[in-house]
């Protein structure tokens, strides 16, 4: 269970995290989503499709994405999460950025977890503003910065190397008053094709932290790259490896299409049930 808001949430039977990005630029949906009105509906529909969160992203993550300035950020997410919370009374926001600032607005403004892909490491703030809101915290592992991430990713052994690096932040996170973690190998930040599927295939190693693990792979270039597809064809590769996720321990898939990830727990609930 973790508290969000005073709303728990039970990782124990996995769940899905829909992905709201309301930026000009994501690698799949930028600029799809910044109209009040296209965020509510895509927002109704990941809800009625059975998301549990969903994570609102003002800055694009994808390689070489351009740094957006905090009062930009701020600009794009926070009328939306207090649009949404105003809409959705039961939604359970997760507020996707790598700056103290925004998160503390985001979770003034109704956000009840925070989503960071640098782990603190972008904006020294952002560790203590977590411990001091007691939210959840998504630690995610990223070689390098978005901008510099794909240039020649490199490790002696790519497992233990985010294990190490997990275990190290983890300590600073609890030293810091974070209660509630959710582990992220971060697939495709800072990874080359293999590194992201060594970690695939042994993400069931990182379940020795007791900590439920977050599975970011929808349509994801380990996906479309491997097969010399779009992302837009990613789809069906983005379900194959959900599947894998789940059996390797995941407890929680970050997505773009809701609909399909829950087919897919929902077909492994059946499969482990007989």
């Amino acid at each position: 269970m973790i508290n969000c808001g005073g709303k728990l949430l039970d990782l124990s039977s996995p769940k899905v995290m829909g992905i709201l990005n309301v930026t000009p630029d994501s690698f799949y949906d930028g600029g799809q989503y910044n109209q009040m009105d296209k965020i509510w509906q895509q927002t109704e529909k990941m809800l009625q499709d059975g998301a549990a969160i969903i994570d609102v992203g003002g800055m694009s993550s994808r390689p070489n994405a351009e740094t957006v300035e905090t009062e930009e950020e701020l600009k794009r997410v926070i009328p939306v999460i207090e649009q949404l919370v105003k809409e959705f009374p039961d939604i359970l926001i997760s507020i996707d950025t790598v700056k103290a600032k925004v998160a503390q607005e985001a979770v003034e403004a109704g956000a009840v977890m925070v989503n960071d892909i640098s782990a603190g490491s972008m904006d020294a703030n952002l560790i203590p503003t977590i411990g001091r809101l007691k939210v959840p915290y998504v630690l995610m592992h990223m070689q390098g910065k978005p901008q510099t991430m794909q240039h020649a990713p490199t490790y002696e052994d790519v497992v233990i190397e985010v294990i190490d690096f997990c275990r190290d932040k983890i300590e600073v996170l609890k030293t810091a008053g974070v209660e509630d973690i959710i582990i992220d190998v971060g697939f495709g930040f800072g990874k080359t094709l293999t590194h992201n599927y060594q970690l695939l295939k042994h993400l069931n190693d990182f379940q020795l932290f007791e900590l439920p693990i977050l599975a970011g792979i929808s349509r994801k270039s380990m996906i479309y790259k491997a097969l010399n597809i779009e992302p837009k064809e990613a789809l069906n590769g983005t379900s194959v490896l959900h599947v894998l996720a789940l059996q390797n321990g995941a407890n929680l898939l970050r997505v773009h299409d809701v609909k399909k990830a829950v087919e897919v727990i929902d077909l492994m609930h059946l499969y482990h049930k007989v």
